[in-house]
Formats: structure tokens, sequence, C-alpha cells
């Protein structure tokens, strides 16, 4: 998990406005999602893991212990039931909302840290590296 731990900046989106419409944002924050590049900082203490997505557009924070289920409010306003995993390798999300449900699946490649985003069959790859 220490892999994970610093700070990432987005260098690298494909396919990310076709998983913001399976989602089903509108056109006006699929834009602002497309031009955003945002900062992603991961933080532990003990079993508490703390994700910030830190962006001009909109910031949003997750703390939580691993395979504990917890209550997130996203920042395209989905209120969800998700449980992050890790198996050593690859850092899960699991969202779950209205009967529906989204994977956000981290891993570290080549020092690159790439966020692969599945909902439905669209699947996103969104690649940060790491700030100095």
């Amino acid at each position: 998990m220490e892999a994970f731990v610093g700070t990432w900046r987005l260098v690298d989106s494909d396919n990310y406005d076709n998983y913001m419409r399976e989602l089903g944002m509108d056109f006006a924050a699929r834009q602002l999602g497309n031009v955003n590049k945002p900062t992603l900082v991961i933080k532990m203490d003990r079993d508490e893991i703390t994700l910030q997505n830190l962006s001009t557009f909109r910031s949003t924070e997750i703390t939580f212990v691993l395979g504990k289920p917890f209550d997130e409010h996203t920042s395209d306003n989905r209120k969800c039931k998700t449980v992050v995993t890790f198996d050593g390798k690859k850092l899960t999300q699991m969202q779950k909302w209205d009967g529906k449900q989204t994977a956000l699946v981290r891993e570290i490649k080549d020092g690159k840290l790439i966020l692969t985003l599945t909902f439905n069959d669209v699947v996103s790859v969104r690649t940060y590296e790491r700030e100095a």
C-alpha cells in the first residue's frame, strides 16, 4: 500500500467522456471533467487511508478503512455505499448506488498510477505521474 502514498497529477485520460456520459453526467459537467487535470493525494494513518482529488472544478476527499463499507458523496452528486479493498497490487474502490455499481481500480505500473474506471461496458483509463 505504501507505493500508492504520495501526490499524483493526471497526465493522460482515455475514454473519460464516455465514462462520465454512461454515469449520466450532463454535457457541461463532462466538459469540465474533460479539461480538468486533478491532483490525487493518497495518505495513510495507521489503518485509515485518505484519498483527496484536488481540482479547480470540484475537490473531494474520502477517508476509509480497507474492507469497511462507508457512505461516499461523489463529485457528480451520487450517494454511494463504497468499499475499498487492497489485494497487494491493486486498490479497488467499488461504488454502489440505486442498484448500479462502478469500479475504480488503481495500480502502479512503471512508476505511474493507473486508474481504470469501469461502469457497465464502458472503460476509461487515467494515468497519473508522481509529483517530486
